[in-house]
């Protein structure tokens, strides 16, 4: 059976918030506890975070308010947020949402630290 929950992890690197998510982003629970994370990183004045969307298979509507809100609250500081390597299907569903126009999206984890190391 296909584990149906959103993982990540999360690191440092170079001053830019690396997340890993993994899995599928389907669930309200798992707002609270990425949030928490990017909170913290904001609060020690990291204002600039990577979202690799390699591993993660499905997202609904509610992992993309996910990405609204962490979205918001990155910018509300002064910060940038970056989207890397999403599927196939989740590059249709920000395209027909439109979320494609707000987000930066890149298909690599390199070329989206070079692209938050270079504001």
């Amino acid at each position: 059976m296909e584990n149906s929950e959103m993982t990540y992890t999360h690191e440092l690197k170079d001053g830019i918030a690396l997340f890993h998510l993994e899995g599928s982003l389907l669930a309200e629970v798992d707002r609270t506890s990425i949030k928490n994370d990017f909170t913290e990183y904001l609060e020690q004045d990291v204002n600039k975070f990577l979202i690799d969307l390699s591993k993660l298979r499905h997202i609904n509507s509610t992992g993309l308010g996910i990405f609204i809100t962490l979205y918001t609250k990155v910018r509300g500081k002064g910060g940038e947020m970056v989207i890397c390597s999403p599927s196939q299907n989740i590059s249709n569903l920000l395209a027909i949402t439109k979320l494609n126009s707000v987000f930066n999206i890149v298909d690599t984890e390199l070329a989206g630290l070079e692209r938050l190391q270079s504001i």
